[in-house]
């Protein structure tokens, strides 16, 4: 039996958020622009974690579905979801294994938030997209996001604070190796009634870059890719770039 990885972190997860399935006003419009732009109607989230973009692609009046391989992330996103009455179904599955889960073609696979840096080598990221593209229809989209660019790889910082308020912070300390990265996650509660600390750790074994996202990607069969740097469709930038998009078309 796979190991679930986020079983210890499933229930804080969603403290990135300030509410769940609140999103900033750019990232609404950057998928309601790429989605009208590409026709999309129904998009399959493959690693959906808690919930939270599925929200937003159902509330673009999509047709959507959630995957992800971790039951604890599933479980919190049914609750998270029942809370705010949006139906979406879900499903477990490995995003190695789509066409194994789902017989129908999507408009657009999303693969948000570095859940593709999970992969443990190049050939399993291979395996990943092959399996991504076979349920996309020809012409679909697939849509990849990660806040580890060329700009942090370069300069390895140590630290970044990833949520800081009143009553909770979020470190990153993060470990560089070679081709990859450990990235403790020490969660700080500073309430007036609460003083205390959690930490998880999650391996991306296989870091993925705009060169190696482009070179695997067009090796999986995708037309072609178009980077962007921010949600406001900013060329990506090796040398600036804080985000990471890569939207690829079958």
């Amino acid at each position: 039996m796979t190991q679930d990885l986020y079983e210890s972190f499933a229930d804080r997860y969603d403290l990135f958020f300030s509410q769940f399935g609140e999103h900033d006003p750019a990232v609404v419009e950057f998928h309601r622009r790429l989605f009208a732009e590409n026709q999309v109607r129904s998009v399959l989230d493959c690693a959906c974690g808690t919930g939270h973009d599925l929200v937003l692609f159902h509330s673009l009046g999509c047709q959507v579905v959630g995957s992800d391989i971790s039951e604890s992330m599933l479980a919190q996103a049914r609750k998270n979801l029942a809370e705010l009455g949006v139906k979406v179904p879900l499903q477990k599955a490995d995003y190695r294994e789509l066409p194994g889960h789902f017989d129908r073609p999507f408009d657009a696979v999303v693969c948000l938030s570095s859940s593709i840096l999970h992969m443990p080598n190049e050939s399993e990221v291979l395996r990943a997209f092959r399996s991504m593209g076979q349920v996309l229809r020809d012409g679909g989209i697939l849509v990849l996001t990660q806040g580890t660019t060329d700009k942090q790889w370069a300069e390895k910082p140590r630290f970044i604070l990833a949520v800081n308020t009143n009553e909770f912070s979020r470190l990153f300390v993060i470990d560089y190796f070679d081709r990859g990265a450990r990235y403790h996650i020490l969660d700080i509660f500073h309430s007036e009634g609460t003083r205390d600390f959690k930490v998880w750790s999650v391996d991306y074994p296989q870091m993925l870059l705009k060169d190696d996202q482009e070179r695997l990607l067009k090796a999986a069969g995708f037309a072609t890719v178009d980077f962007y740097g921010s949600y406001h469709f900013d060329p990506y930038d090796k040398e600036t770039s804080e985000l990471l998009i890569a939207v690829a078309r079958k």
